[in-house]
C-alpha cells in the first residue's frame, strides 16, 4: 500500500541526501522525517475534526457534568471525561480547586486527574493511525481501568487530611461561560483556534518524541532490547524510565513506535507510554502545590503499581502488534 510519508522520506533521505538505506543514519533520519510528517499532518486534520464537532469544553462544565451523581457514576463520567477533554497536566492545580470546591469526592477527582494526561481522542486516533486500532483500543482499556481503578484504591486512604489547608477556603463561584458560536464560521474559527493552539504546545513534544524513538530505531541494537524485554524486570524498568520524562500521549506515540519495531513486548511499550504521560515528574510537582507529600506518594506507587500490573499481564497474553508484525 502506498504510504506518501513514506515515499517523501525516502526520496529526500536516500535519493537528495545520497544516504544508503542500510546505514544507521539514514535509517534513523528516515523514520525522522517520515513520523514528523506524519504526526503533524495527522493532528492538524484530527484536531480540526474534534474541534469542529465538539463544542466549547471548560473544567467548569466538566465539573458541572459530575456534580451530584452517585460515586459509581460520577467516578465512570469523570473517567470517561478524562479521555476526552483536552486538559493536561498543567491544568492539575485549577482543576483539582475547583473539583474540590464543587464537593466532588476526591477519589472522583483523582480518576480524572489520571485519565485526562493519559487518555484524549486526539492521541487515541493518531495512534491507530500509526500503530493499527487494536493498539490503540488496548492502550484506552487500560488506561481506563487505571483511572478508575486508581480512583478507588486512592479514595480509601482518606485522602481529604493530605489536602492543603488553602484549598479548602478557596471558592471559585459559577463562571457564567459565554455560549459558543454554532454557525459553520463559528465552528471552524473555534476548530482552527484549537488547531493552532494544541499544535503550538505539543509540536516541540512531537518533535523531541520522534528524534528519540530515530536513535531508538536506528541505533539501539535489536538483539539487546529484545533480551530485556523478554525478563520480568523490563516492565518496571520502563515505567521507571518513563517517570522522569515529560510529554504527554501525543509525544510519547512516535517512542513507542520505535520500540515496538525494535522487538520490546507490548505490555513494557504500554506502561512506559502511561508513566510517562501520567506520572511524569513535571505533573508531580505541579500535583505537590494541591496535596500533600503522603498522598502525592501514594498517587506514584498506586499508579506505578498499576502500570506494572497492565504491563506483565499483556506481556503475558503474549499478543502481536498487526502494524509492526506487517
Amino acid at each position: 500500500m502506498f504510504d506518501p510519508f513514506q515515499w517523501g522520506a525516502d526520496r529526500l533521505v536516500h535519493d537528495l541526501f545520497g544516504l544508503e538505506p542500510e546505514g544507521r543514519i539514514a535509517t534513523a533520519l528516515n523514520f525522522f522525517v517520515m513520523d514528523v510528517a506524519k504526526i503533524l499532518f495527522l493532528l492538524v486534520v484530527i484536531i480540526y475534526v474534534m474541534g469542529w464537532l465538539r463544542a466549547l469544553v471548560s473544567p467548569e462544565r466538566v465539573r458541572g457534568f459530575i456534580r451530584g451523581r452517585s460515586r459509581a457514576v460520577a467516578r465512570g463520567m469523570a473517567v470517561g471525561l478524562g479521555a476526552v477533554t483536552p486538559f493536561c497536566s498543567c491544568s492539575s492545580v485549577p482543576l483539582f480547586i475547583g473539583f474540590v470546591e464543587a464537593g466532588i469526592p476526591l477519589g472522583v477527582t483523582f480518576s480524572f486527574l489520571i485519565a485526562s494526561p493519559m487518555i484524549n481522542e486526539v492521541a487515541v486516533v493518531l495512534l491507530a493511525g500509526i500503530l493499527g486500532w487494536e493498539i490503540a483500543l488496548l492502550y484506552v482499556a487500560a488506561g481506563l481501568t487505571v483511572a478508575y481503578v486508581g480512583g478507588v484504591v486512592m479514595e480509601r486512604f482518606r485522602l481529604e487530611r493530605w489536602v492543603e489547608d488553602y484549598v479548602w477556603k478557596i471558592h471559585m463561584g459559577e463562571a457564567q461561560l459565554p455560549e459558543p458560536d454554532r454557525s459553520l464560521r463559528g465552528r471552524h474559527l473555534h476548530a482552527w483556534s484549537e488547531v493552532r493552539e494544541i499544535l503550538r504546545r505539543v509540536w516541540k513534544w512531537v518533535v523531541i518524541g520522534v528524534a528519540v524513538g530515530a536513535l531508538f530505531h536506528g541505533y539501539v541494537p535489536e538483539g539487546w532490547v529484545q533480551s530485556l524485554g523478554d525478563h520480568w524486570l523490563g516492565v518496571p524498568a520502563a515505567v521507571a524510565l518513563g517517570v522522569p520524562l515529560y510529554s504527554n500521549a501525543v509525544g510519547v506515540v512516535p517512542v513507542a513506535e520505535a520500540m515496538l519495531l525494535k522487538g520490546v513486548a507490548l505490555g513494557t511499550t504500554l506502561a512506559f507510554m502511561m508513566s510517562v504521560a501520567a506520572l511524569s515528574l513535571p505533573e508531580l510537582l505541579i500535583l505537590r502545590k494541591v496535596i500533600k507529600w503522603p498522598a502525592l506518594a501514594l498517587f506514584v506507587v498506586v499508579l506505578a503499581v498499576a502500570f506494572v500490573l497492565v504491563g506483565w499481564g499483556f506481556n503475558a497474553l503474549n499478543l502481536v502488534v498487526p502494524a509492526v508484525a506487517s
